[in-house]
């Protein structure tokens, strides 16, 4: 294409809140020019989406990759949070994400991570300090602190967590909050702190608390995770303080869509359409202060092309001046990845995972279809030869995580409405720290599919004594080096597996991979053991 062309259209301004028919001149990726006439064709010029929080690594793909299939869907740039590998590789996995993210000519706007680890009740590969934030925060290719997990040791005012915040003020970046259920006095001292958003809220009444405190509330449509429902009322009356994200998007989610879907969505609801463009665009751009074109005289070509502004087909995808998609077809070339990664775990044994009963009631992990917080129930274990074993009857399985950076002894807990009547499923994907974590309905299937997520160094996988499947996740334990829809593919055969293996989730492995988040309430398990969110700290798996 020549430096210079010219593309016309119904322009949408949404800087001045407009829709008129003109051309637009763009010259060596700036926009040179725009004129008010009569428009050549009647498709829909507007600013691409963006991605206002996003963990590449839970798509599999590394960004390059990522980039690819998102600009498919109209998104040309993403904020980024690259905590997940920078928990395996510590600084140089941000790196990584940052070069790999720089192949191509995607806008990747990446954060320091502020909690890595998460916390210290589990084991991570690495640890960034304080002092690293404030050297990171130095630099120009980190935009903003990324999410404060941490919550507790904001309102306790912790030295290490306040001095992470002061590095991001001092630099005038922006600070990720992660806040669930945080409300009252304890919500104050987070948002005083100078934290500023949130993508955790699961009710309006908590996102419209934290909006009154001055944060910007972030929602969330991932594969795990769906918020849209709940939270686009708020479209109606906060409209400049909402931004649309994904969170973490599985590969086959990915293909199917991004932020284009949530777009789509709140109009054909009825909910105005500056103001829902607004959210996928222009809010994202302004608190981020991004770099990102807004179709103004001036700016970065950054675009997208549609049919219309109900079905929001994708014909083409431009980034400064670059077409990088034109109907749901990738323009830029695969490029194949390095595979740095970190996988240091012994193959365990069933009586690794015994144990022995030391009460009449054990407490009980139970997760929810499409939510990462859990809730508690007490039951009584199943027990076979002085071992407590897996429920199937009652849906009380065995789950287990083993540090996947040390020989340890796995640490084991009981969860609820995985669904699993046979065989077990395991994932080298466990957030945050990403040990391995499985669970299963017999020791010996949990032993067998561990055993052959160590065997590939880390991916996710579906095990029976009559099938195994298996994902191969060699980048970090994490991403894959093949291609998005070969990835994709892997991906919904080994889910496939695990549905016939009776797992009754949407998504069982992203659902699987938050039971170790220990900073979501309110039962986990870490690889040192049951931990309770509500009082942040160990407890004993056995109720009495």
């Amino acid at each position: 294409m020549s430096d210079t062309f010219t593309i016309s259209g119904r322009i949408v301004d949404l800087v001045h809140t407009d829709i008129y028919e003109g051309s637009i001149t763009i010259c060596r990726g700036k926009i040179a020019d725009i004129k008010k006439e009569p428009a050549r064709s009647r498709q829909y010029i507007m600013p691409g989406f963006i991605d206002s929080h996003v963990h590449i690594e839970s798509s599999m793909l590394p960004p390059a990759e990522f980039a690819r299939i998102a600009a498919c869907h109209g998104t040309v740039a993403a904020v980024c949070d690259p905590h997940e590998i920078a928990n395996v590789l510590g600084i140089e996995g941000i790196k990584y994400m940052i070069e790999n993210g720089q192949k191509t000519p995607f806008k990747f706007y990446f954060g320091a991570p502020s909690c890595v680890p998460a916390t210290t009740f589990e084991t991570s590969g690495h640890t960034i300090d304080a002092q690293a934030i404030r050297e990171l925060m130095k630099t120009d290719n980190i935009y903003f602190l990324s999410e404060m997990m941490n919550y507790p040791g904001v309102v306790a005012k912790d030295k290490t967590i306040m001095e992470k915040l002061q590095a991001a003020i001092d630099n005038n970046k922006p600070i990720d909050g992660h806040a669930p259920n945080l409300k009252g006095e304890a919500l104050k001292t987070y948002v005083q702190a100078g934290i500023s958003t949130d993508h955790e809220c699961y009710t309006p009444q908590e996102a419209i608390e934290k909006i009154q405190l001055g944060m910007n509330i972030l929602i969330r449509e991932g594969s795990a995770a769906k918020n849209f429902d709940t939270l686009i009322p708020l479209m109606h009356t906060y409209p400049d303080k909402l931004m649309f994200c994904s969170d973490d998007k599985h590969p086959q989610d990915l293909i199917k869509g991004h932020i284009n879907v949530s777009v789509k969505k709140a109009v054909n609801m009825g909910y105005n359409i500056m103001d829902v463009l607004k959210a996928a665009s222009l809010n994202t751009i302004q608190h981020y202060k991004l770099d990102v074109g807004l179709l103004q005289k001036g700016d970065p070509a950054d675009f997208i092309v549609v049919d219309d502004l109900l079905s929001f087909n994708i014909l083409q995808t431009y980034i400064n001046g670059t077409p990088v998609a034109r109907n749901a077809q990738a323009l830029m070339p695969y490029s194949p990845s390095d595979t740095p990664n970190r996988f240091i775990s012994n193959y365990i044994r069933p009586e690794d995972i015994s144990v022995e009963p030391q009460g009449k009631k054990i407490k009980v992990i139970v997760c929810h279809d499409g939510q990462l917080i859990t809730d508690t129930i007490v039951a009584t274990p199943k027990i076979e030869n002085n071992n407590i074993v897996s429920d199937v009857h009652n849906d009380i399985l065995k789950m287990v995580v083993i540090n996947r950076y040390a020989p340890a002894k796995p640490a084991v807990g009981f969860i609820k409405n995985i669904g699993l009547t046979r065989g077990a499923i395991a994932s080298g994907i466990a957030h945050d720290s990403h040990n391995i974590i499985a669970v299963g309905a017999s020791d010996h299937d949990i032993v067998q599919a561990v055993n052959l997520l160590i065997k590939h160094q880390g991916g996710i996988t579906a095990y029976s004594s009559e099938k195994q499947a298996i994902l191969p996740l060699p980048i970090a334990g994490l991403m894959s080096k093949e291609n998005a829809y070969t990835v994709a593919e892997t991906y919904e055969n080994v889910n496939a597996t695990a549905h016939q293996l009776g797992a009754s989730l949407t998504a069982p492995f992203m659902t699987l991979s938050f039971m170790s988040l220990l900073v979501i309430p309110q039962l986990k398990l870490s690889d040192k053991g049951l931990f309770d969110v509500n009082t942040f700290n160990f407890t004993s798996l056995f109720a009495e």
